[in-house]
């Protein structure tokens, strides 16, 4: 299972926000191409960027992704990626995959023909998945999942929102439900905390994991989540 490096990026800062409120916010640093060349470093694959306020207002920052595209660094961008033509656009600038959201749960007709670099964002709160930065009212899981399925998406990003940036742990049963759906390759998001955190996603035989504040804070670092996958 790869563990992906989170970057998530608001006013140009890197940051973490708490079970995605937009007024608890935790930075982490003011380059976000420098954090991401970092966790390079640190051995990373790739990177989880999200365009923070593109996610709220639907306005992605081409600039962000132009800069990180530039520098060469590997990753995958989420946040106000709501049109095909969008998508291709970042995909352009050098993003390995685009993440799409809000499309994803109300217009999963526009990710048919973007292939395996679309990742369709299942982003759930209580038994519904929401898009337009966690702030609408959302959509079924099942209905969400149904129609994603129905255009040929094959990899989803599923983040139970009442776990991401608490520590607490990822939220299996959300993942579990999704991967047993047997429709998708999963990406399992937020809670991360320990390394034990990352066994019952491994079990479950999630593809990658993304991981930010964990890896912030050093409640470990990404060699030791490595080596403990492996070992």
């Amino acid at each position: 299972m790869e563990v992906i490096p989170a970057v998530d990026v608001l006013e140009g800062k890197v940051v973490r926000l708490f079970r995605g409120d937009y007024t608890r916010v935790t930075e982490y640093g003011s380059d976000p191409v420098a954090t991401a060349r970092a966790w390079l470093e640190e051995g990373a694959e790739r990177v989880h960027v999200v365009d923070l306020e593109g996610a709220r207002s639907g306005e992605p920052d081409y600039s962000l992704w132009d800069a990180l595209g530039a520098a060469g660094v590997p990753f995958q961008a989420g946040g106000g990626i709501r049109t095909p033509e969008i998508a291709r656009r970042v995909l352009d600038l050098g993003a390995q995959r685009v993440v799409m959201g809000t499309a994803a749960v109300w217009q999963p007709e526009l990710l048919a023909g973007l292939g395996e670099r679309c990742v369709a964002a299942v982003d759930v709160r209580g038994d519904k998945a929401t898009g337009a930065g966690w702030m609408d009212e959302g959509r079924s899981l099942d209905s969400v999942l149904d129609g994603l399925s129905q255009v040929g998406v094959i990899r989803l990003l599923v983040t139970g929102i009442g776990r991401d940036g608490t520590l607490e742990g990822a939220d299996v049963d959300l993942t579990r439900r999704v991967v047993e759906d047997g429709r998708f390759r999963v990406i399992a998001s937020g809670g991360v905390g320990t390394l034990s955190d990352l066994d019952p996603l491994a079990a479950l035989g999630c593809e990658a994991v993304v991981v930010g504040r964990a890896l912030y804070d050093r409640r470990f670092t990404l060699a030791e989540a490595r080596a403990h996958l492996r070992g």
